[in-house]
């Protein structure tokens, strides 16, 4: 059936997966008795596999047997629990040219950006060893003689991650690797459109679990939609809900989180800025704008969609950057040499008609790109718009290979346009000036949560919080202190003396 009768498909197997998948993992086994769905790939529209998806009583039999490990997972100590994730990181190893191909293949982004994806996790369980021995709490001066103040981490019990297409694994390693190392057990939505690749990360991740005599309900996964993800969020027994997606449907997620008062961490929509200076280095500024819009056919949340150029320079930038694009090639994301890939579904190139649509019709000049690509595949061109940064249309996110250029006289009219659209995730300048370079990340520069110089405004390093501001959901995942979301603070106070002295210098009585 589907890729399976195709020589070039036949490493699926090699990741324990056949024609008809069991969609879910609970209380340690493969089940599935909800709807079939099939994943598609997106460069011809034809079927890989099916999937059996979650229903709603396997979900809560996952949640009963992932309520019971967590009790045992969160006192096993951290540096302990660190070594699993040190094994799983391993076993990622063993099968990152197999995975790779599959995110490639289910996904849509080129066979590089697959692999890299797959790195990107098996670098944060790097990562996360390490921070299984550091997570530190603090001795804090006491006012009272013979007490002691201190810190104390501890785990949540179990973290809630609900996924989107365009990572379809690596948002699950910024956040399962975290979560686990503190303590917590996993339960994992994937994304509804990718599941075999929710399937493939989960039999390596419990396979290790597995190995170790641990039990599987550590690691719950289910293949599903809406209903799933709504469970999630409305689930007590879920103190932290870690969504990435669209800001509306992360919206409707944080107010079902918020109504039960637990906690979210939100990962939503960019409308990121480059902006490039008189003083650039323009060959660097072309090559970084070319990854940064066209990388994963401009569906990363980092994707680069506003280029604001200084007027010096607009011509000359503008017109590089066109004779790249036209240079672009388009095709099949598993062979050697593409560079843009597929949209992913057929509702992204519809989408990405009626942008285009909407772009003309608010005085936008289409400079190249603008079509659709006949073929069976979600394929679309790379597009460069010249536009007005005041149009609605450029204060909202078109999920594609979509750049709107717009020139500016000064710094200061720059950094307003950058903060002027409701999202704030990652903007960069190019510049070789440091007062230009220290306003741009200082507070009256970009209220972004990434801040870049001279590279693009995707591909962010592991090792620092990844996240954005305003109706980007304000979350922060992966390194620097991302951790603390992850475990619970307990403030202690403890009098080791035999008398009472209160706060405050207060006597009561």
């Amino acid at each position: 059936m589907g890729a399976f009768t195709k020589k070039e498909y036949q490493f699926l197997s090699e990741l324990g997966l056949g024609p008809r998948n069991p969609g879910c993992y609970v209380n340690g086994s493969w089940k599935g008795s909800g709807p079939v769905v099939t994943s598609l790939n997106p460069a011809n529209n034809q079927v890989i596999a099916e999937v059996v998806e979650a229903s709603m009583q396997e979900y809560e039999e996952g949640m009963h047997a992932c309520m019971d490990a967590a009790k045992m997972w969160m006192q096993i100590p951290a540096p302990k629990r660190g070594e699993i994730v040190r094994q799983i990181g391993e076993a990622l190893r063993a099968k990152l040219q197999l995975l790779g191909r599959l995110v490639s293949l289910e996904m849509g982004k080129i066979l590089p950006e697959g692999i890299g994806e797959v790195q990107e996790i098996i670098d944060m369980c790097d990562y996360a060893v390490g921070l299984s021995r550091q997570l530190n709490g603090s001795i804090i001066p006491s006012e009272r003689p013979n007490h002691m103040m201190m810190e104390v981490w501890n785990p949540l019990g179990i973290v809630g991650v609900i996924t989107a297409f365009n990572f379809p694994c690596a948002v699950l390693g910024w956040n399962a690797c975290i979560a686990l190392v503190c303590g917590n057990c996993v339960v994992w939505k994937g994304a509804p459109t990718t599941p075999l690749i929710t399937i493939a990360m989960t039999e390596i991740v419990v396979g290790v679990l597995e190995k170790n005599n641990l039990p599987g309900a550590i690691f719950t996964a289910f293949c599903g939609g809406a209903e799933i993800g709504q469970a999630i969020a409305c689930d007590t027994r879920i103190p932290l809900v870690s969504f990435t997606g669209s800001t509306k449907v992360g919206l409707m997620v944080q107010q079902k989180v918020n109504e039960r008062f637990g906690k979210c961490l939100l990962e939503l929509s960019g409308n990121n800025a480059i902006i490039v200076m008189d003083d650039a280095d323009i060959q660097l500024a072309v090559r970084s704008v070319l990854f940064a819009a066209v990388g994963t056919a401009g569906q990363r949340c980092t994707t680069c969609r506003r280029l604001l150029l200084h007027e010096s320079i607009y011509q000359s930038v503008l017109d590089q950057l066109v004779k790249v694009y036209n240079q672009v090639k388009i095709g099949d994301p598993l062979e050697k040499g593409t560079l843009l890939g597929p949209l992913h579904t057929l509702a992204s190139k519809e989408n990405f008609v009626k942008g285009i649509k909407g772009i003309k019709a608010q005085g936008g000049k289409i400079l190249t790109g603008g079509s659709v690509i006949e073929s069976e595949g979600n394929f679309v061109q790379p597009t460069i718009v010249e536009i007005s940064p005041s149009a609605p249309v450029v204060k909202e996110e078109l999920f594609g290979p979509v750049l709107y250029v717009m020139r500016f006289k000064t710094l200061k009219e720059a950094i307003e346009i950058n903060n002027s659209v409701p999202q704030g995730l990652s903007s960069s300048i190019f510049t070789r000036r440091p007062e230009v370079i220290f306003k741009w990340i200082g507070p009256h520069g970009s209220d972004c949560g990434i801040v870049n110089v001279n590279i693009p405004t995707n591909g962010a390093e592991i090792g620092g919080a990844f996240g954005g501001e305003k109706a980007t959901g304000g979350g922060r995942e992966a390194g620097s202190d991302s951790w603390k979301q992850y475990m619970r603070r307990a403030t202690c106070t403890i009098n080791y003396g035999s008398e009472l002295p209160l706060a405050q210098g207060i006597n009561f009585g």
